[in-house]
């Protein structure tokens, strides 16, 4: 018994090390990784001054989504600062259904914070809104 839990330590700490070697190489890989996004036609948005607040790896979030809603294909990715918290959120077209579902994920700690499906008539009001304070954004500059 005593063996046995020192194998599980032992394998728990090793397979930790690893994850947090690969989250360090993911992290400081993801600006070609955002590139490969936007060439398979992706919407992406993922500002350097808060991918380098970000604790998991924009790649880890993206599986995290995307398993979250398993049918699903992803056509957007943002990082984003909502409501005090580092998020990544991602837009899924699942096929047969209007709208989209949106799965937004915690840059910290890896946790899903929501999964909620948006109509198409919400999907395009946002979308609205988002140009909107890109233009005042630019404008203000």
């Amino acid at each position: 018994m005593k063996h046995t839990l020192i194998a599980l330590a032992l394998a728990a700490s090793t397979v930790g090390a690893a994850g947090v070697a690969s989250a360090q190489q993911s992290q400081s890989t993801s600006r070609p990784m955002q590139s490969s996004m936007q060439q398979r036609g992706l919407r992406v948005d993922m500002p350097a001054n808060l991918r380098a607040k970000a604790k998991v790896a924009e790649t880890t979030a993206r599986a995290t989504a995307a398993a979250r809603v398993p049918r699903g294909t992803i056509q957007a990715g943002e990082l984003e600062e909502e409501n005090g918290k580092l998020q990544y959120s991602y837009d899924i077209k699942v096929p047969g259904k209007a709208g989209i579902d949106e799965v937004n994920v915690n840059a910290i700690d890896g946790s899903v914070i929501a999964v909620q499906h948006e109509s198409p008539a919400s999907v395009q009001k946002e979308a609205a809104e988002d140009r909107k304070a890109a233009a005042k954004s630019r404008h203000s500059h």
